[in-house]
């Protein structure tokens, strides 16, 4: 998904480099356009590339350009999945690498802590936003990485409201409670659209993370 005015390259594929110089690409374009880039991790079937989708629509409403896309690769339900989302408020993206050196990191399933380096590249002062029950103290004991920290119980609050342990909607509020990176109000339009007579449900879930994220600074 791209909606916002965008054109031009990624990384060079033909390069034996291509990771060094898309980590350094990427940091050329973002400290130039003051992106925000936010990678969010998922496993098949929770809904990580939907949230991402979500919050684009949220910032193009506001004005903003924005783009979001999953990772290509193989997905099953329960496998780890990425999705990335770009959002700037001055300028149209032009980069269309993965995000490899994220502001934000989402994490929607805590058991990902486990098997995935979740703040992998993570920059200075970036923002982990994790579903958990978990202390801060224990979130920190286990990523081994000192960054700026948000927490929300998303799993109690959507089985509570939808339903079903599916988080996605209730980490996007989580996100906005965090970040600021895009007012609450403008998912509202988006959610409906997405959800239809199950709009209301999601809605009520995002606003209920929103209230209940809790935020550590470094």
């Amino acid at each position: 998904m791209d909606r916002a005015p965008a054109s031009g390259a990624g990384c060079e594929r033909s390069s034996r480099s291509r990771g060094v110089f898309c980590i350094r690409r990427e940091a050329e374009v973002t400290s130039k356009n003051r992106l925000i880039e936010i990678r969010w991790h998922g496993r098949g079937g929770q809904g990580a590339v939907t949230s991402a989708e979500l919050l684009a629509q949220a910032a193009i409403s506001e004005g903003k350009y924005a783009q979001a896309f999953p990772s290509f690769g193989p997905e099953r339900r329960g496998a780890p999945v990425l999705a990335f989302v770009r959002i700037s408020g001055q300028e149209p993206i032009r980069i269309r690498a993965e995000i490899v050196q994220p502001d934000i990191v989402v994490v929607l399933d805590p058991g990902l802590l486990s098997i995935v380096n979740v703040t992998s590249g993570l920059k200075e002062n970036g923002m982990l936003v994790i579903n958990t029950k978990k202390s801060f103290q224990d979130i920190e004991a286990q990523i081994k990485t000192k960054c700026r920290l948000a927490k929300v119980d998303a799993a109690t609050i959507a089985r509570e409201i939808l339903g079903v342990p599916i988080t996605n909607t209730t980490m996007v509020g989580a996100l906005i409670r965090a970040t600021g990176v895009v007012e609450l109000e403008f998912l509202v339009e988006p959610l409906r659209k997405r959800f239809g007579r199950l709009a209301e449900r999601n809605i009520n879930a995002m606003q209920k993370a929103y209230e209940e994220t809790q935020v550590k600074e470094i």
